[in-house]
């Protein structure tokens, strides 16, 4: 046992599962999946399900399409809206859409949207949108 004594230890954290930072985090991933998009227009996203096979489950991986969150006018500027689920989130009522000059400046909204999501700033529209879009309510079948 002299290896042992020469380690210190101490208590596990506890895990936390705090809603709120999850969905903080799975928004940012979201948001810097769109600079990958940006960077490279052929960008996907490579996601692990479980399917069976011959009655066993196994892992298989899948491609998926990722959607850019902006789009160009006929004028030439960026309008970017951020998704929540399907639907664009409103930040006043009205208006769900951001004006950027150019193509070139969306990364620095991008990255001024995710300092405003670790600052917890959207975490307001966040809900909102969960009660209004029916995000992650199960739906009985008829």
């Amino acid at each position: 046992m002299p290896v042992l004594k020469s380690l210190s230890f101490t208590a596990l954290p506890k895990s936390t599962n705090d809603p709120v930072q999850q969905r903080r985090t799975k928004f940012i991933n979201k948001l810097e999946e769109q600079k990958l998009l940006l960077n490279d227009p052929n960008h996907v996203r490579t996601v692990q399900r479980w399917t069976k096979v011959n009655g066993e489950r196994q892992a298989t991986t899948k491609q998926q399409a990722v959607r850019p969150w902006w789009k160009t006018d006929p004028s030439g500027q960026v309008v970017m809206s951020i998704k929540f689920g399907a639907k664009p989130i409103e930040f006043e009522k009205g208006k769900a859409g951001i004006a950027v000059p150019s193509k070139d400046k969306l990364p620095t909204v991008i990255d001024t949207l995710i300092a405003a999501v670790r600052a917890g700033e959207l975490d307001e529209l966040f809900s909102q949108a969960a009660k209004t879009g029916g995000i992650g309510k199960v739906r009985k079948a008829a």
